[in-house]
């Protein structure tokens, strides 16, 4: 057996010492390697970490987490934290008579606030969205003049905004003032008693023409109850409750401004139903083509019509008592008149007789008069309503 120094020897002649240390050399480069490199990840990563944590969103970015976009229409639909919010809004769509409506506000409006002004007016429709009341109070920018309107009919109040812009247009165009280009700068004052009389009387027109564009539906009166310029003094429902907001934008010429009519979903709840309908005239007002052909077809159906010689009121007893050859006297004679009957109603009274062969009478007095007109279709269409 071979002792240390013969290993030695061994080790020398075969070079193992060269390579264990060209082996221990080797794995001492690869762990500073590995060392090196685990510490570079750890500073990516720490780095990364640092950046996320530093890094600012833009407006842009804000705006599409929340789901915020202000270059969106009204009809688009909403994501993130603003679907969230407005989740227990009603959306108008489902109101498709109530844009029908609006159109034709739009088109009267512009007539009206033409002969108002003697000026070229156009009135366009901006949006019609749904809104949280309180929401809404909150966006109104100031000053502006807020009118507290309520339906009549309806028993319920609505809110109409005009800005101050179309306010000093309207003034500028009435009192003959100079055609400024632009929007007109809003001075931080209160509006005077001619701005405010002047500002009602646009408001009263347009009332009245949105009394006459909702005639076709139902009848309703819209009342200026008062005037404000403060937000907080023109609550008509709970900051949460859902409401209608229709935006009108008022051009003349190279000025103008803007109207809102808030109308709450309380407000217009007596009109759903027709509110629902999906054009012009799909329940109400009158078709003389669809009435004369009804009327044509009624006077051509066959109808069965009785003679009636004698009515006698039995006893049940002695109906269940009748045997053949029983007589039941009718104290009637051959000249007295009988009853004509369709179903259940009496048309008139006539005299029996035969031709040849056949029964035959003759009427002997006009028609009764009908219980039911058309009149009372009409008042009960009326009433329906008015409702």
């Amino acid at each position: 057996m071979a002792g240390p120094n013969d290993q030695d020897k061994l080790a020398d002649d075969w070079g193992l010492d060269d390579i264990q240390n060209g082996s221990e050399a080797a794995g001492e480069t690869s762990a500073a390697d590995a060392a090196a490199e685990w510490a570079a990840m750890i500073d990516a990563q720490a780095g990364a970490v640092n950046d996320g944590v530093d890094r600012v969103l833009n407006q842009d970015e804000i705006d599409n987490l929340l789901g915020f976009d202000s270059s969106a229409t009204s009809n688009v639909e909403l994501t993130g934290v603003q679907a969230l919010i407005n989740s227990a809004l009603v959306s108008y769509e489902r109101l498709p008579m109530l844009e029908i409506v609006f159109d034709r506000l739009v088109r009267l409006a512009t007539v009206s606030l033409r002969n108002f002004t003697s000026d070229n007016v156009e009135v366009t429709m901006d949006s019609i969205s749904s809104v949280r009341f309180g929401d809404y109070l909150n966006s109104i920018p100031l000053p502006a003049i807020l009118s507290v309107i309520k339906a009549e009919e309806w028993e319920n109040y609505g809110l109409l905004t005009v800005d101050s812009n179309l306010i000093y247009s309207m003034i500028d165009v009435l009192l003959g003032g100079r055609r400024s280009g632009g929007n007109v700068r809003v001075e931080g004052r209160p509006y005077t008693t001619i701005e405010m009389a002047l500002a009602r009387k646009m408001i009263d027109i347009i009332l009245e023409d949105t009394h006459r564009a909702f005639e076709p539906v139902t009848q309703v009166h819209f009342k200026l109850e008062r005037i404000e310029t403060n937000p907080r003094f023109a609550a008509i429902t709970r900051p949460a409750n859902a409401a209608i907001l229709i935006e009108l934008r008022i051009e003349m010429d190279d000025r103008g401004g803007k109207v809102e009519i808030l109308l709450p979903y309380a407000t217009i709840e007596p009109i759903r139903e027709q509110l629902l309908q999906m054009f012009m005239g799909e329940k109400f007002g009158r078709d003389a083509t669809w009435e004369g052909h009804l009327a044509t077809e009624i006077y051509a159906a066959d109808v069965e019509v009785e003679a009636v010689l004698h009515e006698q009121d039995l006893s049940l007893s002695r109906v269940l008592g009748l045997k053949p050859g029983d007589t039941i006297m009718f104290e009637r004679s051959p000249n007295d008149p009988v009853r004509l009957r369709c179903g259940n109603v009496d048309l008139t009274e006539a005299i029996m007789g035969h031709i040849g062969n056949h029964v035959s009478v003759r009427a002997i007095r006009p028609l009764n008069p009908p219980k039911v007109t058309m009149a009372a279709f009409e008042a009960i269409d009326e009433k329906m309503e008015g409702r």
